[in-house]
């Protein structure tokens, strides 16, 4: 038992070594950045993976509501949303990702406080995203991003089985409330120009 404290403890200060050693940067995806992206979604497997031109559409047309994370000039991970036409103050987030060779390092949770930031203080009020029950890692990265925000995770069914042609499991809506400033309708992030 004390030689697995003495290796976890390694791994853990070689990750932060490692960690302290690269550059990362949240930004706005380039359109450039459609391959890795589609790359890393596929890659992880879990992912429902669009066309690799959803993916650069993605990255051309809703930039202002997604981001990218870069390490060492290689992208690392992504998060891809867009603005509701019914409801322009609640961000749907589509997708979560990170490469897997960088996964551990709370990315996803870093990439997500960003984009909240960036929405957050153009009015947006409200974050929703779909998960299926079973993946207990997107409900652990909402539920923890919620508490970052002081509120909780709200659940509603959204889509059942039956509702997709093709056995896709059920994917239930999560709603969290941000903390937002004042601001007009006008003054909202307009995705698609």
């Amino acid at each position: 038992m004390t030689q697995t404290r003495t290796l976890s403890r390694t791994a853990a200060e070689t990750a932060v070594g490692r960690a302290a050693e690269t550059t990362t940067v949240i930004r706005a995806p380039r359109t450039a950045d459609g391959a890795p992206l589609w790359r890393i979604a596929v890659d992880s497997r879990v992912l429902d993976a669009n066309s690799s031109y959803a993916y650069l559409l993605w990255c051309r047309d809703f930039r202002s509501t997604s981001v990218v994370a870069e390490i060492d000039s290689q992208v690392a991970g992504f998060v891809i949303g867009y603005l509701r036409p019914q409801a322009r103050n609640t961000l749907f987030v589509w997708q979560v990702a990170v490469d897997h060779r960088f996964r551990g390092r709370g990315l996803a949770g870093t990439m997500l406080d960003r984009l909240v930031g960036n929405v957050a203080a153009h009015g947006v009020s409200t974050l929703e995203t779909t998960v299926s029950p079973d993946n207990d890692a997107s409900l652990a990265m909402f539920a923890a991003l919620a508490r970052r925000h002081g509120t909780e995770l709200e659940r509603e069914e959204l889509f059942t089985p039956p509702d997709f042609p093709d056995g896709h499991q059920a994917e239930d809506l999560y709603r969290i409330a941000l903390q937002t400033a004042a601001h007009t309708e006008e003054e909202i992030i307009d995705d698609h120009r």
